[in-house]
């Protein structure tokens, strides 16, 4: 029952289910036609039982013509040998033989199926020829049309072959597609998580040392015992230095961070008000930290593309975060130069510098990246005078992008 519950369309069904529909209806149609033809033939009862075991043999086998074509085909034809010569009856028996012929060049047999079609025509003439004059059964026309009937049969099993085959690449290159699609979409997906990983890192990184300097900052000079005026002044200045870093850094954090609650929204190419536009911003938070900057530009301002505004905003951002932890600097200075494809950057400080022998850390692998990614190059290194300086050179057309969709 659920074999022909699956065959008659409780699903799609199986290929032994289809052979056994395939044979069943063979056998079917030989009955019939016997048992219509058998009217009209007399036979004795040995001969008919033995045709009557020759039609079930050789529609029985189609049952196996996927997994053995080649034998059930041998199996057909010598059945068929046997039941033309054997019985009265005339019936439609050889159908067995063209469904196995078929079948075998359909598996991939192609050999096999040619040279049992040629055996079969061969035998087939051989045993007309050998006939008496005017005993024939099949004639010279006949016989023409029984080797077309044989040829076809092969070439369209072959075609069938060639087709199954072709499908079954488009398959393969189906789900190839569609694996590297997934592979792409998990890089995109990591790509993103990195980029957004940096910018919080660059957000509170950069605010927080800030913070802890500022705040730092006030102690010392309250842990001095100035006047009650002067100590509320000193306060209070610090407290608004950390609220406009505090709240410049949610801005930021904010603008990085919406798109993960969004649904459906597309990633924005830079967050909310990033850029070499607020520089000024930055030199004043890094001012209120008790650093000297001064900043110097060379050449007309470009208008960027968003990501490499971005870069230079962070890369700026970034070293004055180091420097205001590390470097234990007085002074900065920080230059633009703008070139005719490129914007150079330069902050120099004028503190204790790197250990020798350091590797970088990963706030100056970051930028090393960042800049990288956009087809430009950064260096960080102690100065020749002394201090740290960090160099990087940002072309204005985005790799991937034509200058013109690159800038605004």
């Amino acid at each position: 029952m659920p074999l022909l519950h699956r065959a008659l369309g409780g699903g799609r069904p199986s290929p032994r289910a289809v052979d056994a529909l395939v044979a069943g209806a063979v056998l079917l149609v030989v009955v019939v036609w016997a048992l219509v033809a058998g009217r009209r033939a007399d036979e004795p009862a040995l001969r008919a039982v033995l045709g009557w075991a020759l039609v079930l043999v050789g529609c029985g086998a189609l049952y196996f013509r996927r997994r053995q074509p080649v034998a059930v085909a041998v199996v057909t034809l010598l059945t068929c040998a046997v039941y033309y010569p054997l019985s009265a009856q005339d019936g439609p028996l050889m159908i067995t033989f063209a469904l196995a012929l078929y079948t075998t060049a359909a598996e991939g047999r192609f050999a096999a199926a040619v040279a049992l079609a040629a055996v079969t025509l061969l035998a087939v003439g051989v045993g007309e020829v050998r006939q008496r004059p005017g005993h024939r059964q099949i004639d010279d026309t006949s016989l023409a049309m029984l080797a077309g009937w044989l040829i076809s049969l092969v070439a369209v099993g072959r075609a069938q072959r060639t087709r199954a085959a072709y499908l079954h690449e488009v398959e393969q290159r189906a789900l190839a597609a569609e694996r590297e699609q997934e592979a792409r979409a998990r890089q995109s997906a990591t790509e993103e998580r990195l980029r957004i990983a940096r910018e919080v890192h660059d957000v509170l990184g950069h605010s927080i040392s800030l913070i802890n300097v500022q705040s730092g900052a006030a102690l010392h000079r309250l842990g001095k015992k100035p006047a009650p005026e002067a100590g509320l002044a000193t306060a209070t200045e610090a407290l608004e230095a950390v609220k406009a870093t505090s709240k410049d850094a949610l801005r930021e954090l904010r603008a990085t961070l919406g798109v993960l609650r969004r649904a459906g929204e597309a990633t924005p190419t830079t967050p909310a008000s990033s850029g070499l536009a607020l520089l000024g911003d930055l030199v004043g938070r890094a001012r209120s930290a008790g650093l000297d900057v001064r900043t110097g530009v060379a050449g007309a301002p470009v208008p960027l593309p968003p990501p490499v505004d971005l870069a230079a905003y962070r890369i700026v951002q970034e070293s004055l975060t180091n420097i205001a932890r590390h470097a234990g600097a007085r002074s900065v200075d920080i230059g633009l130069a703008w070139g005719a494809d490129a914007v150079r950057l330069r902050i120099a400080d004028d503190g204790e510098g790197a250990p020798e022998g350091r590797p970088p850390g990963s706030g100056i692998r970051g930028m090393a990246e960042r800049a990288r990614a956009l087809g430009g190059e950064l260096t960080a290194e102690n100065g020749e005078g002394g201090g740290f300086l960090v160099d990087a050179r940002l072309p204005y057309a985005v790799p991937g992008e034509s200058p013109r969709q690159g800038t605004r």
